[in-house]
């Protein structure tokens, strides 16, 4: 049936958690024992509160079509909240409702990037960047990060690749898959490169609640002359267990949102209404719960990045955020994937190879330490076992 599909699905990629996740689980039904460190999501269960919410929703009648932006007190509630938390100043006319962020992704990319516009993104990044850049038929500019920079780009190269075709940059702080923050530095610096150059900021911003130092990362939209320039991407997955939800948003300037909630109609018409009221909920009600899973986090963070520096030939960053590790295993003189999955093979631990998130992730696996510490610390012994095995 190849000749059945249009030539640009070959321009799509995939996200390889969900592959390994399949793999894994397949293992599994064959009566192994596996780890789950592949994929990006939290183990705690979604807040009491919020389930309640949608409960009420549902039987007080939101089960209906609504507005393709999203409903409007929903709209409301999160641009107080963008203002509260992120020093924004916006209102619902800024705000679609979707459901996931990476419609975000997708839709932004689609209204605003035409053939032959450059984005830039950060590579190692989350794959979905480069897959829907090529898709809309942009060209695709990586930003490298790297360790000696914590994994944070870097302004000085950042300049080097913005040419008169640059349309859009793409930022991820906290990022999947390092776990590395870009300081208030870093951010003024990537203000002041673009400022005035018309290029959009595309700032995925969905794991800025994760974070384990005492500030909050600091958003490029709340610079001056960059709110109407930046689409922040955000949501309820991470930092709420919302992840079967499906329910993201993304803030941006009122024509760009008009845009965006056009592809709405064309593709999902809307986002379920009774999840939107579980996020206003999420956003309003008692934070008890994210404060709780962000401690755990840490825990688990030290937890593994001290295992993981204890095993011979890996060393690993402590990421300032989200729930990533990407430790560094070069010493073996393996690529990446081969490791990956000679860890899933042969100890049972299901994990990432780091070219799953571009080139530039060569040498390192990506471990999700979104599990319990009872799980991390026997995948650290498998692991510890097996790569003894490749020395």
């Amino acid at each position: 049936m190849k000749q059945v599909f249009a030539e640009r699905m070959a321009l799509l990629g995939t996200e390889t958690a969900f592959e390994v996740l399949a793999r894994a689980k397949k293992l599994e039904a064959q009566g192994k024992d596996i780890v789950h460190l592949e994929i990006g999501e939290p183990d705690f269960n979604t807040p009491q509160n919020i389930i309640d919410a949608a409960c009420l929703a549902l039987a007080n009648g939101y089960t209906h079509y609504t507005p393709a932006p999203g409903l409007q007190e929903v709209r409301e509630t999160i641009a107080e909240y963008i203002i509260r938390h992120k020093n924004v100043e916006v209102s619902a006319e800024n705000v679609v409702i979707v459901p996931g962020g990476k419609p975000i992704m997708f839709f932004s990319i689609l209204a605003t990037v035409n053939p032959g516009d450059e984005v830039i993104y950060p590579n190692p990044g989350f794959p979905i960047y480069e897959s829907v850049i090529r898709f809309a038929g942009g060209k695709p500019v990586p930003i490298p990060l790297r360790e000696e920079n914590q994994f944070r780009l870097d302004v000085n190269e950042l300049a080097q690749l913005i040419t008169p075709h640059t349309k859009m940059l793409i930022i991820n702080s906290p990022g999947n898959p390092t776990g590395g923050v870009l300081t208030d530095k870093d951010i003024e610096a990537i203000a002041d490169l673009v400022r005035g150059k018309e290029i959009l900021v595309l700032s995925d911003e969905i794991y800025d609640r994760i974070v384990y130092g005492d500030t909050r990362p600091l958003s490029i939209a709340s610079l001056p002359g960059m709110k109407d320039w930046t689409i922040i991407l955000d949501g309820f997955s991470k930092t709420f267990a919302m992840t079967g939800w499906r329910l993201g948003y993304g803030v941006m300037h009122p024509e760009i949102a008009d845009r965006l909630a056009q592809l709405m109609v064309n593709s999902n018409s809307c986002t379920s209404a009774f999840t939107q009221m579980a996020g206003k909920e999420a956003l309003t009600g008692p934070q008890a719960d994210v404060e709780r899973m962000v401690a755990e986090f840490k825990k688990r963070r030290d937890l593994i990045v001290k295992g993981l520096n204890s095993i011979p030939g890996i060393t690993c960053l402590a990421p300032e955020g989200s729930f990533y590790v990407f430790p560094n295993i070069k010493s073996f003189a393996k690529n990446c994937k081969e490791v990956a999955d000679y860890l899933l093979n042969n100890a049972g631990v299901a994990c990432l190879g780091g070219t799953a998130f571009g080139s530039y992730g060569e040498g390192y696996l990506r471990l999700s330490y979104a599990n319990s510490t009872e799980n991390i610390q026997k995948a650290l012994e498998r692991i510890e076992t097996a790569l003894g095995k490749l020395r």
